[in-house]
């Protein structure tokens, strides 16, 4: 996210958290989320509209009138009040005023996991779909087919997660699985997840173990990390026999590999050179 799309975002996430402050907080996020997910896919969905809300030429006042008129009555007053937040802000680019449509869709659904104590919830159902997904070509090409019907992949989404998930979840997947700007779903899982990251002022590991890790070994694993990187870490625990014993660690782009597997795999190739 480069500076001025930072400060852009920045102004028009205001407008959302006014929105959502609104009354005490009456306002239903997630009724929220879904309207201005549907603004996102209008508006990805019509180069014309596009182009005429991200034009630079026009006042910003002015392009949030114009989304007043178009969306008045279609849409619920909050989502309005965000959708004419964004489209008031200069972006670089069309495909701006849509993908911060689309964030804020996802932090709209955020919060309302938030208030209902199940963030931490959503974030590891969603990282369990995107291991699904990765693993499983056959989903990945029912999702990443265009001529499929949107209802079709949104059902798809909604028979895999079932009715243990959150609803913020299945929401969440389904909005990765429809998509926007043609991006593949594993691609938007992660930038769903690392927005969930951010929300919570914290870096998630992705850990990787022959066995699962018992509570009290995450829970010290957890506490280890955050003391070493000075922030909140989460940690998504995946499970592969193939690594033999230890443990493989992710944060970003820094990898901490002691894994038996790893080990032995360095001295093959010392034995080898």
């Amino acid at each position: 996210m480069d500076s001025a799309y930072r400060r852009s975002y920045h102004e028009a996430r205001q407008g959302l958290e006014q929105v959502l402050q609104h009354e005490g907080g009456s306002v239903d996020p997630g009724r929220v989320g879904e309207e201005l997910w549907a603004v996102a896919r209008l508006v990805d969905g019509n180069k014309v509209l596009a182009r005429t809300l991200a034009d630079p030429s026009r006042e910003g006042a002015d392009r949030a009138a114009l989304a007043q008129r178009l969306l008045a009555g279609k849409v619920g007053d909050g989502a309005l009040h965000a959708v004419k937040a964004v489209v008031a802000q200069r972006w670089p680019g069309t495909g701006g005023v849509t993908t911060a449509l689309e964030r804020l869709s996802v932090e709209a659904h955020l919060v309302h996991a938030h208030r209902h104590d199940r963030l931490a919830q959503v974030e590891d159902e969603l990282f369990r779909f995107s291991r699904i997904v990765e693993s499983t070509p056959d989903l990945q090409s029912a999702l990443a087919d265009r001529r499929a019907p949107v209802a079709a992949k949104r059902a798809l989404v909604e028979r895999l997660l079932s009715v243990k998930s959150a609803p913020e979840t299945v929401s969440l997947a389904s909005q990765a699985a429809v998509g926007i700007r043609g991006t593949r779903v594993e691609r938007t899982l992660a930038a769903y997840l690392e927005q969930a990251a951010d929300v919570q002022d914290q870096v998630t590991a992705i850990v990787t173990t022959a066995v699962p890790l018992s509570a009290q070994q995450e829970d010290a694993l957890r506490a280890t990390l955050s003391t070493q990187y000075g922030r909140t870490v989460h940690t998504n625990v995946v499970v592969d026999p193939q690594v033999v014993g230890g443990i493989r660690v992710e944060i970003g782009d820094e990898v901490i590999d002691g894994t038996v597997s790893h080990r032995l795999d360095q001295a093959a190739r010392l034995m080898a050179s």
